[in-house]
């Protein structure tokens, strides 16, 4: 079974980085790949032992729930970042950005994903940070577009590698009591910050000489919302964005349940707003999150819960911790294991990776704030750089801006390698 687990996912990786080429929808093909994988650990069981062991049905709804989590939280954020901008309310970030240099607006993005990422998460820091650059370029700026999501991802990643609030890997890891909240940002804060560096000067260079007219920008935007009005709700939506985390922590909640009574606080407001301006606009619909929700890039949601189902599968079976312990048996240096299991993350997903390390590596033998715990949130959190598909900020700007596969690989992940690399060998040397 584990062989043709294997050659299913391979095809489903391949046809989905083919997307382009083939003309088939990613999220069709992902959808049908983690269908396939489970429908294959459902009926060999039931073909070889004459019924379904309730072990299988259980880790289904194990991963579906994980997935759906994941899901619902990203639902919340992007309503939430749809309702902002359809009362205008990123005019107010981009005033502060009024700068004609291209370089200087995206590093002034790099440095907002890098620290916001590690307040919020990954996920929400580029869908705020990717939404900010399509609204300060034009449609006909594609190559800006595409490097500086590229960017923002690369940044978010490493954002989130040196906080406990920053990646889901790196709260599992601080949950498991692997790490503390000093010691992983004492650690790890340098080498995430070169990770991001390199690619930022490498890629600045690519852009040198392109120009950024904000204040265009702000001259298309229309005034029918009042600007009183755009500032309450992108104060609301931003405070709410920003409230998950510390809900998380005070009632321990999950992510999602936070994002979900943030998006219903905006919705109340905005329906009040609403009654109050459906006289006075054009178009009185797009200021109602009914309208924010049908704006949602539903496919990418879908597209993103074939592949949590497929990685699942895997999982589920055993096979990404026998990946991780093959690793380990061939190299004696955790250092190179580490390493390889960051890159390895960019193909699979990093968190039952990390969830097959902590079993590997008892804190019995690596305790708290061990140097591996500390390199092992370096590696899942910055080694998803290394394709777009590799983390979960990946598959959202992937979704928002329509990065193809191979456009990434042939343009962006080398620069990406470079950033992990140095990175990881920044962390090595100050060990």
């Amino acid at each position: 079974m584990e062989a043709v687990l294997i050659g299913l996912f391979i095809i489903g990786y391949t046809l989905i980085a083919l997307e382009h080429r083939l003309h088939v929808d990613k999220a069709a093909t992902a959808i049908l790949l983690g269908a396939t994988l489970w429908f294959v650990i459902f009926g060999v069981p039931l073909f070889m032992e004459g019924s379904i062991p309730a072990i299988v049905e259980e880790g289904l709804s194990h991963h579906l729930s994980e997935a759906a989590a994941i899901l619902f939280f990203l639902m919340g954020a992007m309503t939430i970042v749809e309702v902002i901008d359809s009362y205008n309310g990123f005019q107010f970030v981009l005033q502060l950005l009024r700068v004609r240099n291209l370089w200087g607006f995206l590093g002034i993005l790099v440095f907002l994903s890098f620290f916001l990422s590690a307040v919020i998460d990954n996920l929400t820091a580029t869908l705020l940070m990717v939404s900010l650059l399509q609204k300060a370029t034009s449609p006909e700026q594609r190559n800006v577009r595409l490097l500086g999501a590229s960017l923002i991802v690369i940044s978010t990643n490493a954002g989130g590698a040196w906080s406990p609030l920053g990646d889901v890997t790196t709260t599992m890891l601080w949950i498991k009591g692997c790490i503390t909240e000093v010691g992983i940002v004492k650690k790890i804060f340098l080498p995430s910050l070169v990770s991001v560096l390199i690619p930022f000067l490498i890629l600045g260079r690519l852009l040198k000489g392109a120009s950024i007219d904000v204040a265009k920008a702000l001259e298309n935007l229309k005034e029918e919302v009042p600007r009183k009005v755009s500032l309450t709700v992108f104060i609301v939506g931003i405070a709410g964005i920003l409230a998950v985390p510390l809900l998380k922590i005070f009632f321990h909640v999950p992510p999602f349940l936070a994002m979900l009574l943030s998006m219903s606080i905006v919705w109340l407001i905005t329906e009040i707003f609403y009654r109050r301006l459906h006289d006075r606009v054009d178009d009185p619909l797009r200021l109602r999150v009914v309208s924010a929700l049908e704006k949602i890039d539903t496919p990418s949601l879908l597209f993103f819960l074939g592949i949590l189902l497929a990685v699942g599968g895997l999982g589920h079976v055993g096979l990404l911790r026998k990946s991780a312990y093959f690793l380990s048996q061939t190299f004696e240096s955790l250092d190179v294991v580490v390493f390889l299991m960051g890159m390895l993350s960019a193909v699979i997903d990093n968190v039952p990776l990390v969830a097959a390390a902590i079993e590997m590596y008892p804190l019995s033998e690596f305790p708290t704030d061990h140097r591996l715990w500390e390199f092992i949130a370096y590696a899942a959190g910055v080694g998803g750089n290394l394709l777009i598909i590799g983390s979960a900020a990946g598959v959202v700007a992937m979704g928002m801006e329509k990065i193809e596969f191979f456009w990434y690989l042939r343009r962006v992940s080398w620069i990406a390698f470079l950033g992990y690399l140095g990175g990881a060998l920044t962390y090595i040397l100050l060990a």
